[in-house]
């Protein structure tokens, strides 16, 4: 059930980080089109875009860690027994959690902060602006606990011990070349 969760809320961000580089897009082209045709501009165009990005940086960071895409190295782990693997996927669900939680103190307390202070051009809370981050800690926290939880109770394959996705374009150290 938490499966269907975190995938559901993963798909959503992901139609989220589509709509906002779209918006990002129209916004841009139009503001530099508006501004060598007409002299003129769209005044909130460089603001938005720039929270749009940070906060799509942020919800890909959530996708990424969920389809394990982040950039890593598999070269020793990919060469230990599977408790090997197992205790080196667990030290890192504990470091990850470790940085979640530091990420969700600094961005709580910049939210807090900044709660009454508003944007220069949009006049809307920075809080809004610092949220990206507590968003961030919290669901990118629930996917690394459901998958420390499942290596905990050993629900978890021999081939997802590795914690980077394999790339499939480039031959892997312990796959024999065909």
């Amino acid at each position: 059930m938490l499966d269907r969760f975190i995938g559901g809320y993963c798909r959503v961000l992901s139609w989220f980080m589509a709509l906002s580089l779209a918006l990002m897009v129209v916004l841009v082209f139009t503001n530099v089109v508006m501004r060598y045709a007409f002299n003129s501009g769209i005044t909130m165009s460089e603001e938005l875009s720039r929270w749009l990005f940070v906060w799509m940086t942020f919800m890909g960071a959530i996708v990424a860690l969920r389809e394990r895409a982040h950039l890593g190295t598999d070269t020793l782990v990919a060469r230990l027994s599977p408790v090997g693997k197992k205790l080196c996927l667990g030290l890192s669900h504990v470091a990850i959690l470790y940085i979640c939680w530091l990420l969700f103190k600094g961005a709580w307390a910049q939210m807090v902060i900044n709660l009454g202070t508003t944007s220069a051009v949009m006049e809307v809370s920075m809080a809004i602006f610092y949220a990206s981050g507590v968003v961030c800690a919290v669901l990118g926290g629930l996917i690394v606990v459901h998958d420390f939880g499942r290596l905990l109770t050993g629900r978890l394959a021999d081939s997802e011990l590795v914690g980077i996705r394999d790339n499939d374009d480039q031959p892997h150290a312990d796959k024999p070349k065909a």
